[in-house]
């Protein structure tokens, strides 16, 4: 049997997967209608709502299609009764950028009509790293 942890593990992977291949829908699909997105480009005030979240990923794919990685280097999931938290660390550039510089991922999770769902989403990079 599953446990939450593993669930959360899974459902971040799969977002991963989703965002480097450009599926919308599979980046969209386990957040909630009410999600908070903070990210490495503006608005700095970070986005609210499943539709303004949708917006901010076409760019990112076109992107991703020029040969960007986006590889989880590690992932770390803490898992409670009705709220969780997930934090990893992303291989986000072009082949030729540092290696070194990883993008900085933190979800918040809720468990909604019985599963979870991420009510909250930060990436950053170190300050003056970036992809």
């Amino acid at each position: 049997m599953r446990t939450d942890d593993q669930r959360i593990r899974e459902l971040v992977e799969r977002w991963a997967r989703a965002a480097h291949a450009g599926d919308l829908d599979g980046v969209v699909a386990d957040h909630a209608d009410d999600i908070v997105m903070f990210d490495v480009p503006p608005p700095y005030e970070g986005v609210r709502g499943i539709e303004a979240y949708r917006r901010t990923w076409p760019e990112f794919f076109t992107w991703q299609a020029a040969g960007a990685t986006y590889d989880i280097v590690s992932l770390e999931v803490t898992a409670g009764e009705d709220v969780a938290y997930a934090y990893a660390l992303l291989r986000c550039g072009m082949p030729d950028d540092d290696p070194k510089v990883l993008l900085r991922l933190t979800f918040g999770l809720r468990r909604e009509g019985g599963r979870w769902v991420v009510a909250h989403e930060h990436h950053s990079f170190p300050v003056g790293a970036g992809a």
